[in-house]
């Protein structure tokens, strides 16, 4: 196992952006044993439409009828990974209302499949998936191979994220001073900035001026939203 992370992970390490990475994933995949590969990695702002960014080799008919279908805002591994770190397996994954997601799939040769997300400290959500036409994941095939998917999941996440984050979450590295962090902390407890002013013995002109700084450096609309962006990524 050790031999064959160092050897994936050098190949990895080499790749110079995302599309070279994920060729690297899915070549990966091949020698894992499945036919297609796909990594998502969606960041948690802006709340309302958070940014996602997909590769996969998949069918080309396949994309465009998952486009078209706009699958993603129905396709259950997807929703499985947003709640569960768990990896989910299809065809055992769960029916119901997406049953003529997995018949469409299935009519595309995606018959076999195995999905898990990652998560890391400012909540970007990632998911791997492998997927194939032929012959169904035993629980033999399940428990030789679980370790070596497992942290391929891991180090697709972190490649994905070095290579992504500055474009899809330029804010993930800002920088805020100490006054404008205990500022924004109150402002996110409810506190006004009189509150505020009584509460860290300063002028609530210097409280306001810390909050425009924050918003500012956030690109925040107003205080709430700055103080919910610094609470997302960590900072407050």
């Amino acid at each position: 196992m050790q031999a064959w992370q160092e050897n994936h992970l050098s190949i990895l390490e080499q790749s110079h952006d995302e599309n070279h990475l994920f060729l690297g994933l899915a070549a990966i995949a091949r020698g894992l044993g499945f036919d297609y590969c796909a990594y998502g990695l969606r960041s948690r702002l802006p709340l309302c439409r958070p940014k996602t960014v997909l590769f996969n080799n998949y069918p080309v008919r396949w994309q465009a009828r998952y486009q078209d279908q706009d699958y993603l805002s129905v396709d259950p591994t997807i929703e499985h990974g947003m709640h569960s770190l768990a990896p989910i397996v299809w065809p055992d994954a769960p029916g119901g209302k997406a049953a003529a997601f997995w018949e469409d799939a299935r009519s595309f040769g995606l018959r076999v499949g195995w999905a898990q997300s990652s998560r890391d400290t400012i909540g970007t959500v990632g998911m791997l998936t492998l997927a194939r036409s032929g012959e169904p994941l035993s629980d033999t095939e399940l428990r030789e191979k679980c370790l070596k998917m497992c942290w391929l999941v891991h180090t697709a996440h972190l490649g994905m994220s070095q290579r992504l984050m500055a474009r899809l979450l330029p804010q993930a590295d800002t920088r805020l001073s100490r006054q404008e962090v205990k500022v924004l902390r109150w402002t996110a407890e409810g506190k006004t900035a009189g509150d505020v002013s009584d509460i860290m013995g300063i002028s609530e002109r210097a409280v306001n001026f810390h909050i425009q700084n924050a918003m500012l450096k956030l690109g925040a609309a107003n205080k709430t939203a700055a103080a919910v962006r610094a609470a997302l990524l960590g900072i407050i």
